[in-house]
């Protein structure tokens, strides 16, 4: 089914005589297209049903063309022969951007990678800052409500069944104090357009240059949100003290950055994950996830609980 429909989209695209290739099917469904005659490649994508509305989708093409006319590298969206950025297939979303080529930064791991990410994620806020949005400009917020609210974006961590007793009493006590915390600091932070997702997976290195991309989960919220999602993730290498200087003194050439609230972002950020991981506990590999996400968010929720209640 989902075949047929990628191949309805290539006429609207007004492209013929390429290969389809399936590289990626987890929240979206993505093709790899390649113009035989030309060698120019594209990724259509089939966005995941119930996730984002048209407006949504759009929107986010919008914004990418406008971080590519500031000179980010991101993935450039592709109108169809009717000008549209977004279409509707039997009630699939579907969009097509340029395809971006190179290796994930996890093949990397040198600092001088990391520095540039931090100066890429500091470009990637100003320009947004700069931007004037469309007047019908949607994304969701990974607000105070986002985050900590009865219904958070990535889900409510605090109700994962495989959390025993004190681990959701601490998940309970963690949401309340966080979310009291964040509504004294937010008019003294730093909020707009971030991408939320800028794990190495999600950043492609070809000859030095860097690519960022996966914008699927962006949105409004606050910059250290999308600067500890990063730092998060780089935890889990033995040599993190390295690479997150980096990433900070990278970000911190660019743009103006507080640290102060870094740890209260971190907890949050790790506590998202035991939320997302929900639905997805019956995938390959779901239950041994959802326990690091468990251990993780509870570490830093405990620690940051041990400073601050």
């Amino acid at each position: 089914m989902s075949i047929t429909i990628a191949l309805q989209a290539l006429k609207i695209w007004g492209m013929e005589d390429v290969s389809i290739t399936l590289v990626a099917q987890r929240e979206n469904l993505v093709y790899r297209i390649l113009n035989q005659h030309s060698r120019q490649a594209y990724a259509l994508r089939l966005l995941r049903k119930g996730l984002r509305n048209k407006a949504e989708i759009s929107s986010e093409s919008a914004w990418l063309q406008a971080l590519t006319s500031g000179g980010l590298s991101v993935p450039v969206p592709l109108e169809t022969q009717c000008g549209h950025l977004c279409i509707e297939i039997d009630g699939q979303f579907i969009d097509m951007q340029v395809w971006l080529a190179g290796n994930t930064l996890t093949h990397h791991s040198q600092p001088d990678h990391y520095r540039a990410l931090g100066k890429a994620m500091a470009r990637l806020h100003s320009l947004s800052d700069q931007w004037v949005l469309p007047t019908n400009f949607q994304r969701h917020a990974w607000d105070r409500e986002g985050l900590l609210g009865d219904n958070p974006v990535w889900g409510r961590f605090w109700e994962n069944t495989a959390l025993d007793s004190s681990q959701q009493a601490l998940m309970h006590k963690f949401k309340i104090t966080a979310s009291l915390k964040l509504q004294k600091l937010h008019s003294a932070l730093d909020y707009g357009l971030i991408h939320a997702d800028l794990v190495p997976d999600n950043v492609l290195v070809k000859e030095q240059q860097l690519h960022l991309i996966d914008f699927d989960d962006s949105g409004f919220g606050y910059r250290l949100f999308d600067l500890a999602t990063v730092v998060l993730r780089l935890q889990r290498d033995p040599e993190h003290n390295i690479f997150i200087k980096a990433l900070i003194q990278g970000y911190a050439a660019e743009r103006k950055l507080d640290l102060e609230a870094l740890d209260l972002f971190l907890a949050v950020r790790a506590c998202t994950y035991i939320g997302w991981i929900i639905p997805r506990r019956k995938e390959l590999g779901g239950d041994a996830r959802c326990a690091r996400f468990i251990e993780t968010g509870c570490l830093h929720a405990s620690n940051w609980l041990a400073v601050n209640y």
